[in-house]
């Protein structure tokens, strides 16, 4: 009888251990799986990103916002920096030329971000890309805040016709006096590989012409100016 009992005994703690092993076993294919899962779920394939292509002979142009962190530029009538209207308004630029699949729009800077004259990384940018043309966007200032007017300077005979261009448009533009082009030994003129043009779009110690920059209507007629510029130079 007790020999019975012990074999009973036996058989139903097999069962039970036999049971035990298996529903652990299931578990730990089961944490296998959802591991699997969740790796699965990181590793997706990334969005595409819906952009307007330009076709492969599209002209490169930098626009080159002045200045950016802690240059700030001139400080103008109101208090406000060169800095902040030089990237307004290369911002205005971009935004214009976006969607032309003729121009393939470059900035040195699109935030307020410090870039060093030391290591000319302005033009070196814009010479690595094999860049079609670079414009450099800047306001004056003077200590007589009466003098008013915009003015484009350039470094040699290749980038005159551009200056030239770019400074009829712009004068049409802003309504200042026209100051005309004069050649400047400027680093971003003279280490630039392409045709460049700096802008001196209006004097922003005077009171009335840093008032009317400062709005984004008349940027935006600036802006268009520009493009206007651009657009004549490489047609002619």
């Amino acid at each position: 009888m007790k020999r019975t009992l012990y074999i009973a005994v036996s058989l139903l703690f097999g069962v039970v251990l036999l049971t035990a092993c298996s529903n652990q076993s299931s578990k730990s294919t089961n944490a296998v799986e959802d591991t699997s899962t969740d790796e699965e779920a990181v590793v997706e394939e990334p969005d595409m990103i819906d952009s307007a292509d330009k076709n492969e002979d599209a002209y490169k142009v930098v626009i080159d916002p002045g200045h950016g962190g802690k240059d700030n530029g001139a400080t103008g009538a109101n208090g406000r920096y060169e800095k902040e209207f030089t990237l307004d308004l290369g911002l205005k630029v971009q935004e214009i030329l976006k969607d032309d699949s003729d121009i393939k729009v470059l900035m040195t800077r699109d935030d307020d971000r410090f870039i060093s004259q030391e290591d000319r990384e302005r033009p070196n940018y814009a010479n690595r890309e094999d860049a079609d043309i670079f414009i450099s966007l800047h306001q004056n200032s003077f200590e007589d805040s009466n003098v008013s007017g915009t003015e484009s300077f350039y470094y040699d005979e290749e980038s005159q016709s551009l200056a030239e261009t770019m400074q009829e448009q712009v004068v049409d533009a802003t309504g200042f006096d026209d100051r005309g082009t004069s050649q400047k030994s400027l680093f971003v003129l003279r280490d630039t590989d392409m045709p460049a043009v700096l802008l001196e779009v209006g004097y922003l110690t005077n009171p009335a012409d840093q008032e009317k920059m400062g709005t984004d209507a008349f940027q935006e007629e600036i802006a268009e100016s520009i493009v206007e510029g651009i657009n004549t130079y490489f047609e002619n």
